[in-house]
């Protein structure tokens, strides 16, 4: 297949965009390091949020992040005129302007910049090489024979958690250690120190800048101002070519070494190459397929001598929840077998009273395990793993002791009053404890609590009885499936007892919770679809489906609530409260799309132009991509039109499971090893009932 030379690029935003400030400040650039670090900022330049930053690295990967180097004040003299290049927000005031200068930006190989001052062009690029902590910047004249020009530069660094603020002190140690090509600063005995390489000349003038706005920040109720310490400037001749560049660091580098790191970052990103990788792997012309596999990068760090999974840029760390929903599309339909294999292997380590754990803390505490559906994910991802690779040897080492350690966990009980009921379903709960995903909380306020028999938490149930089931046939332990298979049929059939509500044509949310059942209409019912057990009869899954499209599909995603319920908050917005209280009251999540597709194509399995009409749901995400993180799909968007993105700016999951639907169910392009697991979605829907009211 023929790319064609303007496909190459992901992202490119033109000089109207750039000089538009509101635009431009609403468009995020993320440039990660694979250890839980990163670099990242506005197109305009300012930074809006107190996580965006130059060098912010993780300094237990991937956890216990660090702000060190925030901004760069730019100015390039061009005919003995000094003009910015570089732009900040203090109060009431935009200062300097250097975005009037930008005239374009792109993110492909890395977030470029093109500045015009004068006669004068040039590039300013920005990136992070992967496995190192370090970010490299450099400037670069365009054109041939450019009279030589004076660049100014001026590091602004902090050194402080990415959580947190800074304010001018006096502690801040003042020295620098000058030597040719290179400055090191450490403003705080208790941080690393920051080594500037670079090839131009340094001048040490320690200040402050004051009350720099974060006005992201500040929409999210926070406090939003901090102050800046400019350690001293450094000063570059630019010409013909000939970039000026520095590179900060907190780990030992040389010269050579960062330009061998340079090259080698450039092959790995040269985009040819790249398309060339995922033509191979996704034999597919859907662009959207292809810039979600490269988005995809962007999520899979390092944790130990294992790996994790980022759930979010730019403020979450690994979960457990999240890992294991995104493992299928950031791993298995991309090739990525051996990060997969590392990443059950990663948390299996952790599995403590049958769960994995939903959390690893910043400061790298102990693990927290308050989550009633992370290890059942986790089952699932274990099965998928050997569906995709057929890897007996390692799923026989050490995903299968897992799932059985967490198939008896459940069975005996567990943490939070989780535990098997008689009835042969799943129930959990107790004060003051969120544990499904529907997980906000404010002070002793659970805003979803859920306590009780939450409907994806049985969806889930049988599906990891059905892989414990297979699991041990293969591996020799007849007695243990028949104990799976048993249990299985006895939740399947107590599911259907219990969870169709007829007055509404689709399932309860929650069965004998503390309100008793709850029929609010939740995109959750999905599961009992999209995981392929079955669990509904055949109109049963199609008015499910037809209802959660009727009232809780949306361009970008699903709707967490019916806005015809009471509850059902239409924006994402304000201090903590109001937005934890909406978080799961009407606010969109792109990720449940990819469940809701799967299930679609499930229940039109055979109409005329399915996959077609099933590829038209993603036609908002293929539009976002250009609005708000670049090339990256946010956490959550608005209920109510025009859905404005929201919450983090990438977040794996809202790559991972459009990916795997597309990939999946959309282009059919799974490998042949997955026949195994979606052999339950090709046999008939159960015949148990008298009609779609019935279970």
């Amino acid at each position: 297949m023929c790319i064609e030379p303007d496909e190459q690029r992901l992202v490119n935003i033109p000089a109207s965009d750039c000089q538009n400030l509101g635009r431009a400040l609403s468009l995020e650039w993320l440039e990660p390091n694979g250890r839980g670090g990163f670099a990242s900022g506005t197109v305009a330049g300012p930074n809006t949020r107190r996580y965006h930053g130059l060098l912010l690295i993780a300094r237990r990967p991937p956890v216990d992040r660090v702000v060190l180097v925030n901004h760069l004040e730019e100015s390039l003299e061009v005919g003995g005129q000094a003009s910015a290049l570089s732009c900040n927000l203090y109060p009431g005031v935009v200062h300097p302007e250097g975005y009037k200068t930008c005239v374009g930006f792109s993110i492909d190989p890395w977030p470029t910049w093109t500045y015009e001052v004068g006669w004068v062009r040039l590039t300013r690029e920005i990136f992070c090489p992967q496995g190192r902590d370090l970010v490299v910047v450099r400037w670069t004249l365009l054109g041939r024979g450019t009279k030589p020009v004076q660049l100014c530069v001026k590091p602004m660094l902090t050194g402080r958690d990415h959580h947190g603020l800074h304010r001018e002190n006096g502690a801040v140690r003042p020295e620098a250690l000058v030597k040719k090509g290179s400055v090191t600063w450490q403003p705080y005995h208790d941080l690393p120190a920051v080594k500037a390489l670079h090839n131009g000349s340094y001048r040490h003038d320690p200040d402050w800048y004051r009350r720099v706005q974060y006005p992201v920040e500040q929409e999210r109720g926070l406090d939003f101002e901090e102050d800046w310490w400019r350690p001293g400037d450094l000063t570059f001749t630019l010409a013909d070519r000939q970039p000026a560049q520095v590179v900060f660091a907190t780990e030992a580098a040389t010269q050579a070494d960062v330009e061998d790191a340079i090259r080698e970052e450039r092959r790995r990103r040269l985009p040819s190459r790249r398309l060339e990788d995922v033509m191979k792997q996704a034999p597919t012309d859907d662009p959207l397929i292809r810039a979600l596999w490269r988005a995809s990068e962007a999520y899979i760090v390092e944790r130990g001598r294992q790996k994790t999974v980022i759930a979010g840029y730019p403020w979450f760390t690994d979960w457990g929840r999240d890992t294991f929903i995104c493992l299928p599309g950031l791993c298995l339909v991309t090739g990525r077998y051996a990060e997969a294999r590392q990443i059950i292997a990663a948390f299996a380590a952790h599995i403590s009273e049958g769960m994995v754990p939903n959390r690893f803390p910043d400061a790298g505490e102990v693990p927290e395990y308050n989550t009633i559906d992370a290890s059942l994910w986790f089952v699932r991802a274990v099965g998928r793993y050997l569906d995709y690779t057929g890897d007996a040897t390692s799923v026989k080492r050490v995903g299968w002791p897992a799932v059985r350690a967490v198939l008896d966990g459940y069975r005996r009980g567990t943490r939070y009053g989780i535990r098997m009921d008689d009835d042969g379903l799943v129930t959990g709960g107790a004060p003051g404890v969120q544990l499904t995903w529907m997980d906000a909380k404010v002070g002793d306020w659970v805003v979803t609590p859920r306590r009780g028999k939450a409907v994806e938490i049985q969806a889930l149930w049988v599906h990891a009885l059905a892989v414990g089931e297979a699991l041990a046939v293969r591996f020799g332990d007849r007695a243990y499936a028949k104990r799976c298979a048993d249990d299985r049929a006895r939740a399947i059939e107590s599911f259907r007892a219990r969870f169709w509500y007829g007055d509404g044509g689709y399932l309860y949310d929650l069965v004998d919770g503390e309100q008793g059942d709850d029929p609010s209409l939740r995109p959750n019912q999905l599961y009992a679809v999209a995981l392929g057990d079955r669990l509904l009869e055949e109109e049963q899954a199609w008015s499910v489906v037809q209802a959660v499209e009727g009232e809780l599909l949306t361009p970008v995603g699903l709707r967490t609530l019916s806005p015809s319920d009471p509850q059902y908050q239409p924006c994402y917005g304000g201090g903590a409260v109001d937005r934890d209280g909406a978080y799961h009251q009407g606010t969109v999540w792109a990720y449940l799309l990819g469940a809701f597709v799967t299930a679609w194509i499930t229940t039109h399995e055979g109409s005329p132009g399915a996959r077609k009409k099933a590829r038209d749901f993603f036609e908002g995400i293929e539009r976002h991509l250009g609005e708000a993180g670049l090339d990256q799909v946010s956490e959550i968007f608005d209920g109510d039109p025009p859905h404005r993105p929201r919450g983090c700016f990438a977040q794996a999951w809202s790559v991972a499971e459009p990916l795997r639907a597309l990939v999946e169910d959309v282009h059919s392009l799974a490998p042949d090893s997955r026949a195994a697991s979606s052999k339950r979605r090709s046999e008939p829907f159960p015949k148990t009932g008298t009609g779609k009211t019935d279970l």
